[in-house]
């Protein structure tokens, strides 16, 4: 259902050119026509407002129950940067956060890791741009198995593409849930993009072709 928050949120990706119409192919190869890049986000208001977003989200879901987040590099750090400082300024919530490099440094502390040191038994959230396939969620979680015995029950997403994953007839998010325990909570799904689209008559022309999309990779 199309939330007025929803909306909202829509709106917002729209206006920083980060939800985009045209063709476009996604991480796991498929040829879409709606894009989600973050990286397009580059100002110091939108990263607040962004960080505002998943905080408001966070603070309903889980509120304070867990010890740090985590935002695999490189779309995750200015996510994990700007959600940390959310947390903080609207709900009092002063959390660590912490994030990894592509490639180890060799050189002064060295290591993988930036930030907040995560120790055995933490319960570690993450903090990514979308789900598509779940290509990106395989490639973390070895990153965060590595360097302590930590507990990742929930991941935060703007977008939830609600994709067929590797298994025929389970989203990518379902096989997250079930590969790993983890809990995704998105901020807006295809579903209310789809939406917002047909409430407004933005992009009828593209309307058929996500439709198509949808048809053939979503699974609801």
């Amino acid at each position: 259902m199309l939330t007025p928050s929803k909306r909202k949120f829509i709106e917002f990706m729209m206006g920083a050119d980060v939800l985009r119409f045209g063709q476009f192919v996604t991480k796991s190869g498929r040829h879409t026509p709606y894009f989600v890049n973050t990286g397009n986000y580059k100002t110091g208001l939108q990263s607040s407002r962004l960080g505002s977003f998943y905080a408001e989200l966070i603070h309903e879901t889980v509120g304070g129950e867990f010890e740090a987040m985590f935002g695999p590099a490189y779309k995750g750090i200015p996510l994990v940067t700007s959600c940390a400082g959310a947390l903080a300024r609207d709900y009092g919530l002063d959390k660590p956060f912490f994030f990894n490099r592509k490639e180890a440094k060799d050189h002064g502390e060295g290591g993988s890791l930036v930030g907040y040191k995560p120790q055995d038994g933490d319960r570690v959230i993450i903090i990514e741009d979308v789900i598509t396939a779940g290509t990106a969620i395989r490639e973390t979680m070895p990153v965060l198995e590595s360097c302590a015995k930590v507990h990742v029950p929930d991941m935060f997403i703007s977008v939830n593409r609600c994709e067929v994953g590797q298994t025929p007839g389970k989203t990518a998010v379902m096989e997250v849930k079930e590969e790993f325990g983890i809990r995704v909570h998105a901020l807006v799904t295809v579903q209310d993009i789809h939406e917002y689209l047909q409430e407004t008559g933005l992009y009828a022309d593209l309307l058929p072709m996500m439709e198509a999309y949808m048809k053939e990779y979503c699974v609801f």
